[in-house]
């Protein structure tokens, strides 16, 4: 035992970087005194550590001086990563001593020095709290399920397959093909963008799905259970009441859409007048040759309508625009009423070359009435662009109804506001998500049956769409290893379709790569340090499970969690929920953020302040480097500690920071709410929501609540920060210091 701890003993080194400004800004000798002397570690300067005969001295210490644990005192850790990258069990621990202090702070001042002192302090004890992480390592699979067998989902699976990996393609109804099969034309797929297309390419996919070995094919089949996780799901597949049970890495979600119900619009006579159809509908009247006489067309028929869809569907006025080519090649006259006509992108080339039609006419306006006359069905429009209001008598009235996913209307999670009591599209249903209507819920079907303690769908934004709201990842989910593609994610045309499927199924395709090496996915991509529970403790709060953005937590029956590695992203949003500190990282654990806080220097003069800033690593930390590249810069009093998210912040570092004398903490993350830009999707809002804790330890230790604050950064406001800090310093300039400085 006592060889085995030998083995692991730590021996540290901290090299000091003097280029760039740095040697400029700080006294290196005093520094490193600090670490020879105080410190008792041995401390090495260079001029250009990052060049080639810098990191030679590095790795000539390891290999000849037993080095394991490095502190380089130099740039942000944000750059040259890959430079101090050492192969083997070596530790390396980044100090930012360059955009941190040198360009950033007053030159050769007290206070600057002391900043870079305690920096290096803090480095040094991260160091010696770190242990070495080991990944997470199973036999995985690497096949992967593609749900849906529409072009999104055939897409997917040939782009898979292409790149050597297995595919198990599942699809309910029959026959591949989806929507996209059962039209009489297409919109445009490709260049010229300018004419409708037949659905010959279609048939070619699905000969081309059907004959490719890579690619397993089940047809009328649906999931009955997915659970495990990323690697190591395992998907029970139903056909017809027998059931199989397969290993799969990754999951594409290519589930498409279905229509708007076009019974709810009466006002615009569906329902009422034969003659009145949905643009499903006409498309199938004219695969059968079923069209004559002349049509109108109603854009946005519910849609862009608080009291039906409240978006558009961003493909319908080009369907009209198609349909409409159907009926003027029959000799009819087309008519569309719209209230924008969109055609993003090159599909303006095709809108342009419709206008070309004599037989096409298009207005903006409003519906005013619809009635019958004489067999025909007589249109007013109001508001038309001259500001008349027209009648436009016609044979067939198509209603543009829009598109819904296929998940609208599961039983599902809406987690970014769980306190509305709201599922998705709650002002369709009429219904509150009470524990009755939840169990009626369930009974609806479910597409992925997932088996986790969060619910069987992917979790929905505003809209009962499965995006995930990544605003630096798209095609990301809620669900690590579950990628949605296509019209079940967002409203989109079948080239944008086939653009998102070859996306997804890239992110699938990386995810079992990475989760076979134990290592996790975005934001914080080949991070193998995943957390471990010490489950004595738990008092199964379920604070952790209930608030993983990203489902990685199960639990038994007791409400002990059950940790899923290879879902987790790594956030430590569990970390900083749990209230009895059992959730640990070998790279960031309470005893070492706690001993970073006892590093620091608190002085005992009067006049000087200091603060502690627990900067948000994806964006809040990168703009403070942005700041300083900038030539900006703000209070030496303050100590920056950057922090997987907000979200892992636990209250106790606040507890343990206030209780040693630190003055004010203040705590800088990304923005929440419904525009978020938080790379884990709920860390800043829960951070924000835990101030009510944080409140309850200001009380317990008699302190101001002044003294801690919360705000939200974009990364493009790193000019703010300077004012953001310095205001939350003279706030704590005005409450006074903290009085249990000194004890």
């Amino acid at each position: 035992m006592a060889e085995e701890e030998k083995k692991v003993e730590k021996k540290i080194c901290v090299y000091v970087c003097t280029g760039c400004g740095i040697s400029d800004a700080i006294d290196i000798e005093a520094l490193t005194k600090v670490v020879n002397e105080e410190l008792q570690l041995p401390c090495k300067t260079h001029p250009n550590l990052c060049g080639k005969e810098g990191v030679q001295l590095i790795k000539n210490d390891i290999d000849n001086e037993g080095v394991n644990t490095v502190v380089i005192a130099a740039c942000s850790p944000r750059v040259n990563w890959d430079v101090f990258d050492f192969d083997g069990n070596i530790i390396v621990e980044r100090v930012n001593l360059r955009e941190g202090v040198a360009w950033s702070h007053p030159p050769k001042e007290a206070e600057t020095q002391a900043l870079a002192e305690d920096y290096v302090r803090m480095g040094i004890v991260k160091a010696q709290k770190t242990e070495f992480a080991e990944p997470f390592l199973e036999e995985t699979s690497k096949t992967i399920l593609v749900v849906g067998g529409g072009i999104t989902g055939m897409t997917a699976a040939l782009e898979a397959a292409n790149a050597g990996y297995d595919v198990v393609l599942v699809e309910k109804e029959a026959s591949l093909g989806g929507w996209a099969a059962k039209f009489f034309k297409l919109t445009p797929v490709e260049k010229p963008y300018n004419s409708v297309v037949d659905t010959s390419f279609v048939q070619d996919m699905i000969s081309q799905v059907e004959n490719n070995p890579k690619i397993t094919v089940y047809t009328s089949t649906t999931i009955e259970q997915i659970s495990g996780q990323p690697g190591l799901f395992d998907v029970t597949l139903n056909k017809a009441g027998s059931t199989e049970e397969i290993r799969i890495g990754a999951i594409v979600l290519a589930t498409g859409w279905k229509p708007y119900d076009a019974s709810k619009l009466e006002e615009l006579g569906y329902g009422k007048y034969d003659g009145v159809v949905t643009n499903i509908e006409f498309e199938e009247m004219a695969k059968n040759g079923e069209v004559s006489g002349d049509v109108l067309f109603i854009q946005c028929a519910g849609q862009r309508d608080p009291n039906h869809i409240p978006y558009c569907s961003s493909v319908c006025c080009l369907v009209s625009l198609k349909q409409a080519k159907y009926v003027t090649e029959k000799g009819g006259n087309a008519y569309i009423i719209y209230k924008d006509m969109r055609t993003p992108g090159l599909y303006e080339d095709f809108y342009k070359a419709m206008q070309d039609d004599e037989r096409l006419f298009l207005t903006k306006g409003d519906i005013k009435e619809i009635r019958e006359e004489d067999g025909k069905l007589v249109v007013v429009v109001d508001n038309t662009l001259l500001g008349e209001t027209i009648e436009v008598k016609v044979d067939k009235v198509v209603l543009a109804t829009g598109m819904l996913s296929s998940m609208h209307g599961l039983y599902t999670i809406k987690e970014e506001y769980p306190d509305d009591c709201k599922i998705p599209y709650s002002h369709i249903e009429q219904k509150e998500l009470t524990p009755e209507f939840v169990e009626e819920l369930k009974g609806r079907g479910h597409i992925l049956n997932l088996q986790y303690r969060q619910g069987p769908e992917l979790p929905t934004l505003r809209y009962g769409l499965p995006d995930s709201n990544y605003i630096c990842f798209p095609y990301e989910s809620r669900r690590t290893g579950i990628y949605a593609a296509g019209c079940v994610r967002a409203p989109m045309g079948i080239a944008e379709c086939i653009d998102d499927a070859k996306g997804a199924a890239l992110k699938a395709i990386q995810c079992v790569e990475l989760v076979s090496q134990g290592k996790t996915t975005f934001p914080r991509t080949g991070d193998i340090d995943y957390p471990q529970f010490f489950l004595q403790r738990c008092t199964q709060c379920k604070r952790c499970t209930e608030e993983c953005p990203f489902g990685a937590l199960d639990e038994d029956e007791k409400g002990t969690p059950q940790p899923n590695p290879l879902r987790c992203r790594r956030c430590g949003i569990c970390f900083g929920a749990c209230p009895e500190r059992i959730i640990s990282f070998k790279g960031y654990s309470i005893d070492m953020i706690s001993s970073m806080l006892k590093a620091i220097k608190v002085p005992e003069e009067e006049g000087i302040y200091r603060i502690v800033a627990f900067f948000c690593e994806n964006d809040a930390y990168p703009a403070l480097d942005m700041a300083a590249l900038n030539g900006l810069q703000w209070d030496s009093s303050v100590r920056i500690i950057p922090v997987r998210c907000l979200g892992s912040v636990n209250v106790v570092f606040i507890a343990d920071s206030l209780s040693r004398g630190i003055d004010g903490i203040l705590m800088v993350g990304c923005k929440y709410g419904e525009d978020y830009q938080c790379h884990f999707i709920r860390g800043s809002e829960l951070a924000n929501r835990r101030m009510e804790n944080v409140q309850e330890t200001l009380q317990r230790l008699m302190l101001e609540p002044e003294r801690v604050k919360l705000v939200e950064l974009a990364i493009s406001d790193y000019d703010k920060i300077p004012q953001i800090i310095e205001e939350f310093v003279e706030q704590i300039k005005q409450v006074g210091p903290n009085p249990y400085k000194g004890f």
